[in-house]
Protein backbone atom coordinates (compact mmCIF):
# COMPACT_ATOMS: atom_id res chain seq x y z
CA UNK A 1 0.00 0.00 0.00
CA UNK A 2 1.40 3.40 -1.05
CA UNK A 3 1.50 6.10 1.64
CA UNK A 4 -1.19 8.21 -0.10
CA UNK A 5 -3.50 5.30 -0.96
CA UNK A 6 -6.82 4.97 0.84
CA UNK A 7 -6.90 1.91 3.10
CA UNK A 8 -9.68 -0.63 2.50
CA UNK A 9 -11.35 -2.95 5.01
CA UNK A 10 -8.76 -5.68 4.34
CA UNK A 11 -5.96 -3.27 5.34
CA UNK A 12 -7.77 -2.38 8.57
CA UNK A 13 -8.34 -6.05 9.46
CA UNK A 14 -4.65 -6.77 8.73
CA UNK A 15 -3.71 -3.79 10.93
CA UNK A 16 -5.71 -5.28 13.77
CA UNK A 17 -3.81 -8.58 13.49
CA UNK A 18 -0.53 -6.66 13.63
CA UNK A 19 -1.37 -4.45 16.60
CA UNK A 20 -3.43 -6.85 18.74
CA UNK A 21 -0.38 -8.62 20.29
CA UNK A 22 0.80 -5.20 21.55
CA UNK A 23 -2.45 -3.36 22.31
CA UNK A 24 -5.54 -4.86 23.94
CA UNK A 25 -9.00 -3.64 22.87
CA UNK A 26 -9.89 -0.40 24.64
CA UNK A 27 -13.08 -0.19 26.73
CA UNK A 28 -16.37 1.13 25.32
CA UNK A 29 -18.22 2.17 28.46
CA UNK A 30 -21.65 3.70 28.99
CA UNK A 31 -22.15 5.86 32.10
CA UNK A 32 -25.58 6.83 33.55
CA UNK A 33 -24.28 10.33 34.41
CA UNK A 34 -23.24 11.06 30.81
CA UNK A 35 -26.42 9.46 29.43
CA UNK A 36 -28.62 11.72 31.53
CA UNK A 37 -26.47 14.77 30.74
CA UNK A 38 -26.98 14.23 26.99
CA UNK A 39 -30.40 12.49 27.17
CA UNK A 40 -28.99 9.78 24.89
CA UNK A 41 -27.44 6.31 25.15
CA UNK A 42 -23.78 7.27 25.08
CA UNK A 43 -20.75 5.00 24.75
CA UNK A 44 -17.30 6.40 25.51
CA UNK A 45 -14.42 4.84 23.55
CA UNK A 46 -11.54 5.02 26.02
CA UNK A 47 -8.46 5.54 23.86
CA UNK A 48 -6.93 7.20 26.93
CA UNK A 49 -6.39 3.60 28.15
CA UNK A 50 -3.67 3.04 25.52
CA UNK A 51 -0.08 2.75 26.83
CA UNK A 52 0.67 6.20 25.35
CA UNK A 53 -2.71 7.51 26.60
CA UNK A 54 -3.77 8.25 23.02
CA UNK A 55 -5.37 6.49 20.02
CA UNK A 56 -2.46 7.31 17.69
CA UNK A 57 -0.29 4.43 18.91
CA UNK A 58 -2.48 2.07 16.84
CA UNK A 59 -1.29 3.78 13.65
CA UNK A 60 2.33 4.03 14.76
CA UNK A 61 2.63 0.30 15.42
CA UNK A 62 0.95 -0.58 12.11
CA UNK A 63 3.23 1.71 10.10
CA UNK A 64 6.54 0.72 11.74
CA UNK A 65 5.60 -2.98 11.44
CA UNK A 66 5.33 -2.50 7.67
CA UNK A 67 8.79 -0.92 7.17
CA UNK A 68 11.21 -3.09 5.22
CA UNK A 69 14.51 -4.21 6.74
CA UNK A 70 16.50 -1.49 4.98
CA UNK A 71 14.32 1.35 6.32
CA UNK A 72 14.29 -0.15 9.81
CA UNK A 73 18.11 -0.06 9.79
CA UNK A 74 18.22 3.57 8.64
CA UNK A 75 15.57 4.85 11.05
CA UNK A 76 12.67 7.27 10.86
CA UNK A 77 12.01 10.95 11.47
CA UNK A 78 8.73 12.72 12.10
CA UNK A 79 7.39 15.94 13.59
CA UNK A 80 4.76 16.25 16.27
CA UNK A 81 3.44 18.37 19.12
CA UNK A 82 2.81 15.26 21.20
CA UNK A 83 0.59 12.22 20.68
CA UNK A 84 1.88 11.33 17.20
CA UNK A 85 5.43 11.59 18.62
CA UNK A 86 4.53 9.20 21.46
CA UNK A 87 2.98 6.79 18.97
CA UNK A 88 6.06 6.64 16.71
CA UNK A 89 8.50 6.52 19.66
CA UNK A 90 6.53 3.67 21.26
CA UNK A 91 6.35 1.67 18.01
CA UNK A 92 10.04 2.22 17.25
CA UNK A 93 10.99 0.94 20.69
CA UNK A 94 8.92 -2.22 20.07
CA UNK A 95 10.59 -2.87 16.69
CA UNK A 96 14.07 -1.58 17.64
CA UNK A 97 14.07 1.23 15.07
CA UNK A 98 15.87 4.53 15.70
CA UNK A 99 13.47 7.49 15.81
CA UNK A 100 14.08 11.23 15.65
CA UNK A 101 11.14 13.43 16.62
CA UNK A 102 11.21 17.11 15.69
CA UNK A 103 9.09 19.21 18.06
CA UNK A 104 8.36 22.95 18.14
CA UNK A 105 10.27 24.91 20.83
CA UNK A 106 7.25 25.27 23.11
CA UNK A 107 6.15 21.60 23.07
CA UNK A 108 4.36 20.19 26.13
CA UNK A 109 7.23 19.23 28.51
CA UNK A 110 5.30 16.21 29.81
CA UNK A 111 5.07 14.78 26.29
CA UNK A 112 8.71 15.66 25.51
CA UNK A 113 9.87 13.73 28.57
CA UNK A 114 7.61 10.78 27.72
CA UNK A 115 8.99 10.63 24.15
CA UNK A 116 12.58 10.70 25.44
CA UNK A 117 11.78 7.99 28.00
CA UNK A 118 10.67 5.76 25.10
CA UNK A 119 14.16 6.09 23.63
CA UNK A 120 13.50 8.51 20.75
CA UNK A 121 15.76 11.47 20.10
CA UNK A 122 13.96 14.81 20.37
CA UNK A 123 15.12 17.75 18.25
CA UNK A 124 13.53 21.18 18.81
CA UNK A 125 12.91 23.38 15.81
CA UNK A 126 10.60 26.30 15.01
CA UNK A 127 7.74 27.94 16.88
CA UNK A 128 4.89 25.98 15.30
CA UNK A 129 4.29 22.43 14.14
CA UNK A 130 4.58 23.20 10.42
CA UNK A 131 8.10 24.62 10.86
CA UNK A 132 9.09 21.47 12.76
CA UNK A 133 7.54 19.33 10.00
CA UNK A 134 9.50 21.09 7.22
CA UNK A 135 12.73 20.62 9.21
CA UNK A 136 11.97 16.90 9.73
CA UNK A 137 11.44 16.53 5.98
CA UNK A 138 14.80 18.17 5.33
CA UNK A 139 16.51 15.84 7.84
CA UNK A 140 14.93 12.82 6.14
CA UNK A 141 16.38 13.86 2.77
CA UNK A 142 19.82 14.62 4.18
CA UNK A 143 20.17 11.46 6.30
CA UNK A 144 18.21 8.99 4.14
CA UNK A 145 15.60 8.42 6.87
CA UNK A 146 11.94 7.46 6.34
CA UNK A 147 9.88 10.61 6.90
CA UNK A 148 6.55 9.83 8.58
CA UNK A 149 3.83 12.35 7.79
CA UNK A 150 1.40 12.86 10.70
CA UNK A 151 -1.70 12.29 8.50
CA UNK A 152 -0.91 11.44 4.86
CA UNK A 153 0.02 7.83 5.66
CA UNK A 154 -2.23 4.91 4.73
CA UNK A 155 -0.80 2.63 7.43
CA UNK A 156 -1.46 5.24 10.13
CA UNK A 157 -5.09 5.58 9.05
CA UNK A 158 -5.58 1.80 8.78
CA UNK A 159 -4.12 1.32 12.27
CA UNK A 160 -6.22 4.06 13.84
CA UNK A 161 -9.36 2.77 12.08
CA UNK A 162 -9.19 -0.40 14.19
CA UNK A 163 -10.90 1.46 17.06
CA UNK A 164 -13.93 2.07 14.82
CA UNK A 165 -13.99 -1.65 14.01
CA UNK A 166 -14.08 -2.39 17.76
CA UNK A 167 -16.96 0.07 18.30
CA UNK A 168 -19.18 -1.44 15.58
CA UNK A 169 -18.42 -5.02 16.70
CA UNK A 170 -19.33 -4.25 20.30
CA UNK A 171 -22.27 -1.93 19.58
CA UNK A 172 -23.56 -2.63 16.04
CA UNK A 173 -26.50 -0.28 16.61
CA UNK A 174 -24.43 2.90 17.07
CA UNK A 175 -26.20 5.73 15.22
CA UNK A 176 -23.72 8.61 15.65
CA UNK A 177 -19.95 8.74 16.19
CA UNK A 178 -18.48 12.07 17.31
CA UNK A 179 -14.73 12.25 16.75
CA UNK A 180 -12.02 14.92 17.21
CA UNK A 181 -10.26 16.17 14.06
CA UNK A 182 -6.68 17.43 14.01
CA UNK A 183 -4.88 15.79 11.10
CA UNK A 184 -8.01 13.72 10.51
CA UNK A 185 -6.74 10.12 10.77
CA UNK A 186 -9.32 9.22 13.45
CA UNK A 187 -12.31 10.72 11.64
CA UNK A 188 -11.27 9.30 8.24
CA UNK A 189 -10.73 5.87 9.85
CA UNK A 190 -14.27 5.98 11.31
CA UNK A 191 -15.66 6.98 7.90
CA UNK A 192 -13.85 4.16 6.06
CA UNK A 193 -15.02 1.49 8.53
CA UNK A 194 -18.62 2.77 8.53
CA UNK A 195 -18.71 2.68 4.72
CA UNK A 196 -16.99 -0.71 4.41
CA UNK A 197 -19.40 -2.31 6.90
CA UNK A 198 -22.40 -0.65 5.23
CA UNK A 199 -23.46 1.09 8.43
CA UNK A 200 -25.98 3.92 8.48
CA UNK A 201 -24.23 5.65 11.39
CA UNK A 202 -23.37 9.34 11.02
CA UNK A 203 -19.78 10.41 11.63
CA UNK A 204 -19.44 13.97 12.98
CA UNK A 205 -16.07 15.72 13.25
CA UNK A 206 -15.16 18.27 15.94
CA UNK A 207 -12.37 20.84 15.79
CA UNK A 208 -11.40 23.89 17.84
CA UNK A 209 -12.76 27.29 16.79
CA UNK A 210 -9.23 28.60 17.33
CA UNK A 211 -7.64 26.10 14.89
CA UNK A 212 -10.23 25.52 12.15
CA UNK A 213 -8.01 24.51 9.19
CA UNK A 214 -9.44 20.98 8.76
CA UNK A 215 -13.00 22.26 9.23
CA UNK A 216 -12.53 25.00 6.60
CA UNK A 217 -10.83 22.56 4.20
CA UNK A 218 -13.79 20.17 4.60
CA UNK A 219 -16.37 22.94 4.11
CA UNK A 220 -14.71 24.44 1.04
CA UNK A 221 -13.61 21.08 -0.44
CA UNK A 222 -10.05 22.34 -0.89
CA UNK A 223 -6.91 22.37 1.26
CA UNK A 224 -6.87 25.57 3.31
CA UNK A 225 -4.73 26.88 6.15
CA UNK A 226 -5.89 28.86 9.19
CA UNK A 227 -4.47 30.38 12.39
CA UNK A 228 -3.72 27.90 15.15
CA UNK A 229 -4.33 29.46 18.55
CA UNK A 230 -6.04 26.69 20.51
CA UNK A 231 -4.79 25.09 23.74
CA UNK A 232 -5.96 21.75 22.28
CA UNK A 233 -2.64 20.22 21.19
CA UNK A 234 -4.39 17.30 19.49
CA UNK A 235 -6.37 19.69 17.27
CA UNK A 236 -3.49 22.01 16.38
CA UNK A 237 -3.07 21.71 12.64
CA UNK A 238 -2.41 24.76 10.52
CA UNK A 239 -3.76 23.22 7.32
CA UNK A 240 -5.90 20.38 6.02
CA UNK A 241 -4.09 17.23 4.78
CA UNK A 242 -4.78 15.73 1.35
CA UNK A 243 -5.32 12.05 2.14
CA UNK A 244 -7.51 12.44 5.22
CA UNK A 245 -9.46 15.36 3.71
CA UNK A 246 -10.25 13.41 0.53
CA UNK A 247 -11.84 10.69 2.70
CA UNK A 248 -13.72 13.24 4.82
CA UNK A 249 -15.00 15.05 1.70
CA UNK A 250 -16.54 11.79 0.53
CA UNK A 251 -17.94 10.39 3.77
CA UNK A 252 -18.00 12.78 6.76
CA UNK A 253 -21.63 13.64 7.60
CA UNK A 254 -21.09 16.83 9.59
CA UNK A 255 -18.36 18.94 11.14
CA UNK A 256 -18.65 21.42 14.01
CA UNK A 257 -16.39 23.80 15.90
CA UNK A 258 -16.15 24.13 19.69
CA UNK A 259 -14.70 26.94 21.81
CA UNK A 260 -11.88 26.67 24.34
CA UNK A 261 -14.43 27.19 27.14
CA UNK A 262 -16.66 24.39 25.81
CA UNK A 263 -13.71 21.94 25.73
CA UNK A 264 -12.61 22.94 29.23
CA UNK A 265 -16.13 22.50 30.55
CA UNK A 266 -16.13 19.00 28.98
CA UNK A 267 -12.76 18.18 30.63
CA UNK A 268 -14.31 19.05 34.02
CA UNK A 269 -17.51 17.09 33.25
CA UNK A 270 -15.45 13.97 32.50
CA UNK A 271 -13.36 14.48 35.63
CA UNK A 272 -16.36 15.07 37.87
CA UNK A 273 -18.74 12.45 36.43
CA UNK A 274 -16.53 9.52 35.41
CA UNK A 275 -13.23 10.32 37.17
CA UNK A 276 -11.39 10.44 33.85
CA UNK A 277 -8.75 12.99 32.99
CA UNK A 278 -8.80 13.93 29.32
CA UNK A 279 -6.92 16.43 27.19
CA UNK A 280 -8.77 19.13 25.23
CA UNK A 281 -8.95 17.06 22.01
CA UNK A 282 -10.23 14.03 23.95
CA UNK A 283 -12.97 16.14 25.55
CA UNK A 284 -13.98 17.88 22.30
CA UNK A 285 -16.54 15.18 21.25
CA UNK A 286 -18.38 15.66 24.57
CA UNK A 287 -18.27 19.44 23.99
CA UNK A 288 -19.65 18.79 20.49
CA UNK A 289 -22.35 16.45 21.81
CA UNK A 290 -23.53 19.10 24.27
CA UNK A 291 -23.77 21.56 21.38
CA UNK A 292 -25.76 19.02 19.30
CA UNK A 293 -27.91 17.87 22.22
CA UNK A 294 -31.22 18.31 20.37
CA UNK A 295 -29.95 16.32 17.36
CA UNK A 296 -28.60 13.37 19.38
CA UNK A 297 -31.42 13.12 21.94
CA UNK A 298 -32.59 9.51 22.35
CA UNK A 299 -29.92 8.18 19.96
CA UNK A 300 -27.08 5.66 20.47
CA UNK A 301 -23.95 7.77 20.35
CA UNK A 302 -20.22 6.94 20.54
CA UNK A 303 -17.85 9.64 21.75
CA UNK A 304 -14.16 9.13 20.96
CA UNK A 305 -12.14 9.97 24.05
CA UNK A 306 -9.00 10.19 21.95
CA UNK A 307 -6.39 10.94 24.60
CA UNK A 308 -5.63 11.83 28.19
CA UNK A 309 -2.33 13.70 27.96
CA UNK A 310 -3.25 16.92 29.74
CA UNK A 311 -0.38 18.77 31.39
CA UNK A 312 -0.56 19.59 35.10
CA UNK A 313 -0.20 23.25 34.21
CA UNK A 314 -3.31 23.12 31.99
CA UNK A 315 -5.25 21.19 34.62
CA UNK A 316 -4.36 23.76 37.30
CA UNK A 317 -5.44 26.62 35.03
CA UNK A 318 -8.78 24.94 34.18
CA UNK A 319 -9.51 24.17 37.85
CA UNK A 320 -8.62 27.74 38.83
CA UNK A 321 -10.88 29.24 36.15
CA UNK A 322 -13.66 26.91 37.27
CA UNK A 323 -13.37 27.91 40.95
CA UNK A 324 -13.20 31.60 39.95
CA UNK A 325 -16.40 31.32 37.91
CA UNK A 326 -18.16 29.45 40.72
CA UNK A 327 -17.00 32.05 43.21
CA UNK A 328 -18.10 35.04 41.17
Amino acid sequence: MESMERPVLGDIIEARKIISPFLPKTPLYSYPQINSLLEAEVFIKHEDHQPTRSFKVRGGINLIAHLDEELRKRGVVTASTGNHALSIAYACRLFKVEAIIVMPEGANPVKVKAVENLGAKVVFYGQIFDEAKDFALKMAEEKGLRFIHPANESYLIAGVATYALEIFEEQPGIEIIIVPVGGGSGASGCCLVKEALGKKAKVIGVQAEKAPAAYLSWKERKILSAPMLTAAEGLQTKMGYELTQSILWDYLDDFILVSEEEMEKAILLYLENIRTLTEHAGASPLAGALKLKNQIKGKRVALILSGGNLSLESLRRILMLSSDSQGS
